[in-house]
């Protein structure tokens, strides 16, 4: 949200400087994000002067030229050569100078001493275009003669400089979506700060209005008082559409408002001075000369101001007149009742909508405005009246015309003030400091925020109805630590904390742990949305039915809870190859989200939703990088299945617990593998297949794997970490050449080996892979590596033979293997 330092001093007259006023609204929780120079001339006519041209002849090498010398008060004349054809001495002109940067309709020009066809230039006498201040080209600005030689063209034009503050508005702080709301902050900061007294909220008097007459009176009609609780209006009538007066556009384009007509710009202009918004319809269109506030039909066509046609919803709340839809309350006009120059008479609106029914329209039709943004957060039902006369007493300031109308103010049902009982002995401790009762005091009544009764230390407060998030007494404590500044609240000198005892295992701690030992190995972190696209969970693998659906989603990229981290993982590895990152080694920790549509209606509403915390793990592009002491390699399974090892291992899934299977591996993988801990998934892991990879665009091979990361802590805490000591006697290694069928997996002969010697068998690894049609059909070669180790004492030949034959045996016996000599 853009504020103006120049409009803010309209409603309080402090002498602090933009940088200054912008730490104090930082303070005061309204966080200032930049702080930019606007001015009404663009540059500032920085480096451009007033001149007198004091001779002019014709170039003697270009008819279209004229070669002057001008005087810009320095003493000395400048030689500048100019085109245009009504340059000529005697005359006072606007002079840019040798280093000016002007901006103009072709872009910026920055002016240099150049010589044209000969003669030296230094500088340029200017034409409108050239110095921002219209579209003529035909000549030169020529001066009234009595201006002053020498004068900056900033002071003669009188251009105004202003600061724009661009605050990064929370949600629940719609009472600062405005120059006097922000005012008020100000006000009470520099209050406490300075003294009680020391500056006035001024806020514009709407003393003037009067009625002129009743010529035209629109009746108000609310059908539905819930999406409509207040209703305010009036008519104008003999007005004149125009452009509006200069000071009147420079507020709006000090905050980037384009101006668009008086009548129009007014609206926006008290809009961003009171924070309500209010909407002019042409009275000549409002037809049957009746307003009526209802809902439409669903599939009610509707043309918005844009000119597109919509369908409204069916609870889409829409000022109509006596048969047809004229605005989307709240949120946009129709094309057929806004104001034009033809515009003689208008009916002007005020109203208060309820927040949920502007908010679900807005999402329905994907329509963002400056009303929709402050009417969805919560307006003021209190200053619809107030707002109104301060528009109409603005309009015919800048339009004519007179009030033909005295003002209809429908609202069935007042909106009463919250009311807080505020404990000072509660709040000292919510603080932690005790602030004196009257400086309390003193900060609410600046916030407006009324003390109605004081009963010992508890005061009851009237809280304003544009305040909607002050509604308890920790609200109130908030907001007198904004004003009274968190920084004012010293530290203790002694902390007080107790101990608690947390439950094992820490999930915490080993989240963190596995994060730290992936960092080491070279990945890094990723964090996606856990809001994503519903079209993801059309792929095969996954079932729509299971997506958790948003009611009501900011668009149709972000519509349901992700049911898996595959997709947020693919869209970072290909917005990273779109950026030249091509190697990747990439974890993300998240809950996934699902839905189970077999639960849905019984007792517990949260029945059929599951969510669950996984581990996600991507690998693409090189091994390593390039380096030339290294050969390059792309990275591939193994590289993967060895990050899910390390993982497991570091968690206490030893290699023997795990049962490994490819029967349930998800059709996203081209292939890979399912590891399960006591006959459940655990983790699966492969390469993604290449269709998923070209639908994301994706160039290069992509190695996924995810962990149960609940399933996996469900087994770490019934781990128990042994420590030994080191052997003093030595390992034996011996060597098998197995001769298997292609469809025996190294798996299965490790978990063999391991059945059969239990106690002195400490490692077995497969260290050769041999596929050769002289083997036999279907089969091929492993050279498997088995480490053996009594830690009482040396084995001996004889006992190591003997536990390699009955190794030999079982594998002859039980997977068909032959030992090759």
């Amino acid at each position: 949200m853009k504020i103006s330092y120049n409009w803010l001093k309209a409603y309080a007259d402090f002498t602090e400087s933009p940088e200054e006023l912008g730490v104090i609204l930082t303070d005061c929780g309204l966080e200032v994000e930049s702080i930019e120079t606007f001015e009404t001339i663009k540059g500032g006519l920085k480096g451009v002067f007033v001149g007198e041209v004091k001779t002019c002849h014709q170039h003697p090498d270009a008819d279209r030229l004229s070669v002057t010398t001008v005087d810009i008060g320095t003493g000395e004349l400048l030689p500048i050569v100019c085109g245009a054809p009504n340059v000529a001495a005697g005359q006072k002109v606007l002079v840019a100078t040798v280093g000016t940067t002007l901006y103009t309709p072709k872009g910026e020009l920055e002016l240099k001493k150049v010589k044209i066809r000969g003669e030296a230039s230094e500088g340029m006498i200017c034409a409108e275009d050239e110095l921002g201040l219209g579209d003529d080209h035909e000549g030169i600005i020529v001066l009234p003669s009595d201006v002053p030689v020498g004068i900056p063209a900033a002071e003669y034009l009188q251009v105004k400089t202003d600061y724009i503050f661009e605050i990064g508005l929370t949600p629940n702080r719609i009472d600062a979506a405005s120059h006097i709301g922000v005012a008020r902050d100000v006000v009470a900061v520099i209050n406490h700060r300075k003294g009680e007294g020391t500056l006035k909220l001024k806020k514009p008097s709407t003393a003037a209005f009067k009625v002129d007459n009743n010529d035209l009176h629109i009746p108000v009609i609310i059908k539905d008082t819930e999406a409509c609780p207040r209703y305010s209006g009036l008519t104008i009538s003999g007005l004149t559409v125009k452009e509006s007066p200069a000071w009147l556009k420079e507020r709006l384009l000090s905050i980037g408002l384009k101006p668009i007509n008086n009548v129009v710009d007014v609206t926006n202009f008290v809009m961003h001075e009171m924070g309500h918004p209010l909407h002019a319809f042409d009275a000549d269109k409002v037809d049957g000369k009746k307003v009526v506030i209802r809902k439409p039909v669903k599939d009610t066509l509707f043309v918005t101001l844009d000119e597109e046609e919509r369908k409204l919803t069916g609870d889409d709340l829409m000022i109509c007149g006596a048969t047809e839809p004229m605005c989307i309350g709240g949120i946009f006009g129709g094309i057929h009742s806004g104001v034009t120059e033809k515009t003689t008479s208008i009916f002007l609106e005020s109203a208060y909508f309820n927040p949920v029914s502007i908010r679900k329209s807005s999402k329905a039709h994907g329509l963002k405005t400056d009303a929709s943004f402050r009417f969805e957060r919560g307006a003021d039902p209190e200053i619809t009246v107030e707002a109104l006369k301060r528009t109409a007493i603005l309009i015919k300031e800048v339009a004519g015309g007179q009030i033909t109308s005295e003002i209809v103010d429908e609202y069935p049902g007042k909106v009463m003030p919250a009311l807080v009982d505020f404990s000072l002995e509660r709040a000292a401790v919510l603080i932690g400091k005790t602030i004196p009762r009257q400086e309390i005091i003193n900060i609410l009544e600046n916030l407006d925020i009324k003390v109605l009764k004081e009963s010992g230390d508890v005061l009851q407060l009237s809280i304003p109805t544009y305040r909607v998030d002050v509604t308890r007494e920790a609200d109130v404590v908030e907001e007198i630590l904004r004003i009274y500044g968190y920084n004012s609240v010293e530290l203790p000198e002694r902390l007080y904390s107790s101990l608690v005892l947390s439950p094992k295992p820490d999930k915490e701690k080993l989240q963190n742990m596995v994060s730290d030992m992936l960092a080491a190995r070279g990945f890094n972190e990723i964090m996606n949305n856990s809001l994503t696209r519903s079209a993801y969970f059309e792929t095969e693998g996954f079932e729509p039915v299971h997506s958790v659906q948003i009611l009501n989603p900011l668009s149709q990229d972000l519509n349901v809870m992700r049911q898996s981290l595959l997709f947020g993982g693919l869209e970072t590895v290909a917005y990273n190859q779109n950026r030249k990152v091509a190697d990747m080694k990439l974890y993300e920790f998240g809950k996934i989200y699902e839905k189970d549509h077999a639960k849905v209606g019984s007792a517990n509403a949260l029945a059929p939703f599951r969510e669950r915390m996984q581990l996600s793990i991507f690998l693409s592009g090189l091994r390593q990088p390039e380096t030339w002491g290294v050969k390059e390699a792309q990275v591939d399974f193994f590289d993967l299945k060895a990050a899910v090892h390390a993982v497991l291992n570091r968690m206490g899934a030893a290699n023997e617990a795990l049962q490994v299977s490819e029967e349930s591996l998800s059709p996203v993988f081209a292939f890979g593998l399912v590891y399960s801990v006591n006959h459940r998934e655990v983790a699966s892991l492969g390469k993604i297949n290449k269709k998923l990879l070209k639908d994301f665009d994706i160039r290069q091979d992509v190695y996924y794997a995810f962990i149960e990361w609940e399933t996996l802590l469900g087994h770490a805490s019934k781990q128990q970490l042994l420590y030994a000591e080191i052997s003093k006697f030595p390992e034996v290694r011996r060597d098998l050449a197995l001769l298997v069928d292609r469809s025996v997996k190294f798996s299965q002969i490790e978990k063999l080996a391991f059945h059969t010697e239990r106690k002195l068998l400490k490692a077995v690894r497969l260290f050769d892979v041999y596929q050769d049609e002289r083997l036999g059909e279907n089969k091929k070669s492993y050279a498997v590596s088995f480490t053996l180790l009594d830690d009482r004492k040396t084995l001996t030949d004889k006992e190591i033979d003997k536990i390699m034959q009955k190794l030999a045996w079982n594998f002859e016996k039980e997977l068909g293997a032959e030992i090759r000599k």
